[in-house]
């Protein structure tokens, strides 16, 4: 028995506060989930999360504004490159046209026999919007943006992640994270995440044998994470000491998120790893349910710092 389905949420360090909330949620038609701050260190940063209505886990995108820090890092092999989400099959025309409209400029392209709509993040990370075929979830409706149930994103489809040696990650998602592959071919290859509940997603495993080392840390214009769903607190500590066990021993141990718990490890292609699962009440610890992403909130350990975090984050209009 599998002890992930599918995915709980994808990471990014971009740049700007503004142009990334701008981004996710006018252009691609997400909800604000969750605004929060970077728990980790002592630098003022924002974390935003970005979703479905209710902040659905297959749904959620969250990033770390980071230019007022200045920190910026490196695009490159053995890292996690692109993030891509599920829409209807048949939508790429509709986000071709919105999102070069809007003066983002995306094109479609084919990769696994699957037609995907690719375009940037403002501040450069690779992105495409993927026409599932196999996937159950209802899209992602905002009335406010223009964005109808043919069209609307429907969550993560997965990640691309660009390796030196593609063979390197086989043991690593197949025995230890029981995916399936799916795809071997010049263009990459393709496993399938578990998922008992309909929706197909995937991590794509990219050949890039040339180029600079990306940034593993947090930085700016990176993918950071790709957290996959435990379900609970017993499928994470069975996971973790089954990764463990199979000699991935660079696990952490579990880190309170608030609203999920998580543990990382890094894959033998480099790119980091999450295994998380929500808590009880979840988006709702901090807001009203139905005002959810509505408000700037802290964890209760920040508390006496809201001030000085309040004054060190980068002015947005939210």
């Amino acid at each position: 028995m599998a002890l992930v389905s599918g995915y709980h949420h994808l990471t990014l360090c971009t740049d700007g506060v503004q142009e990334d909330y701008d981004f996710y949620t006018t252009v691609l038609g997400l909800y604000s989930v969750k605004r929060t701050v970077l728990f980790d260190g002592v630098i003022p940063v924002y974390h935003l999360y970005y979703g479905s209505r209710g902040g659905e886990a297959s749904t959620i995108i969250t990033t770390f504004p980071f230019r007022k820090p200045a920190v910026f890092g490196k695009r490159g092999t053995n890292q996690s490159k692109i993030i891509m989400q599920a829409i209807p099959v048949g939508a790429a025309g509709y986000w071709v046209d919105r999102l070069n409209t809007r003066g983002i400029a995306a094109e479609t392209i084919s990769r696994f026999g699957i037609t995907r709509v690719a375009f940037k993040h403002p501040c450069g990370i690779p992105h495409e919007l993927v026409e599932s075929p196999v996937d159950s979830r209802p899209p992602i409706v905002n009335e406010a943006q223009g964005v109808t149930a043919e069209h609307g994103i429907k969550g993560i489809y997965g990640a691309g992640i660009a390796v030196f040696d593609r063979t390197s990650m086989d043991d690593f998602l197949t025995v230890g994270l029981s995916m399936k592959k799916e795809g071997d071919s010049d263009e990459g290859l393709m496993f399938s995440v578990p998922n008992g509940n309909g929706p197909s997603s995937m991590v794509e495993v990219l050949h890039e044998a040339s180029g600079p080392q990306g940034t593993w840390t947090l930085a700016g214009g990176t993918i950071h994470h790709l957290a996959l769903n435990t379900g609970d607190e017993e499928n994470q500590l069975k996971l973790k000491a089954h990764l463990e066990g199979l000699g991935f021993t660079d696990v952490s141990d579990q880190k309170d998120r608030n609203y999920f718990k998580s543990c990382y490890v890094r894959s033998p292609g480099g790119a980091l790893f999450e295994i998380a699962w929500s808590v009880e009440g979840g988006w709702a610890l901090d807001e009203p349910a139905d005002k959810i992403g509505t408000t700037l909130v802290f964890p209760p350990w920040f508390e006496n710092r809201r001030e000085e975090l309040i004054a060190g984050l980068e002015p947005a209009r939210f």
